[in-house]
């Protein structure tokens, strides 16, 4: 038994559109993981410079256009805290990216099946 060709022609190019569409969402989720990657990078290099401090050594965080001062061991602390929320965002944007590549790879199959099979079914 034979599809007609509109319909064919229609599932293909829902399909197409599928694959497109991950595509596209791939390439804004790789974008975020990199930028996540390299907060983490940032926040860790930071966090390292301040244990190399010396207990007694002031640490003044932006606010606005001021400056305020903060406990040294609440900055160790928002850093750590900050980065464990990056490292579970970067991680949940992981899995997001292979739900997308495997979509966009089902994707590719089923129109290379179809255009093999010459819409026979």
């Amino acid at each position: 038994m034979s599809i007609p060709n509109e319909a064919l022609q229609k599932l293909v190019q829902e399909i197409e559109t599928q694959a497109i569409t991950a595509q596209r969402e791939i390439n804004v989720v790789k974008a975020a993981v990199a930028s996540k990657q390299r907060d983490v990078r940032m926040l860790e290099l930071t966090a390292t410079e301040v244990k190399q401090l010396s207990t007694n050594t002031k640490i003044y965080e932006g606010v606005g256009k001021m400056f305020m001062f903060t406990p040294t061991d609440d900055v160790q602390t928002r850093l750590s805290s900050e980065t464990a929320e990056l490292k579970s965002d970067i991680s949940s944007l992981n899995k997001k990216l292979h739900y997308l590549e495997t979509t966009h790879k089902n994707s590719r199959e089923h129109i290379d099946h179809i255009f093999k099979s010459g819409g026979r079914q």
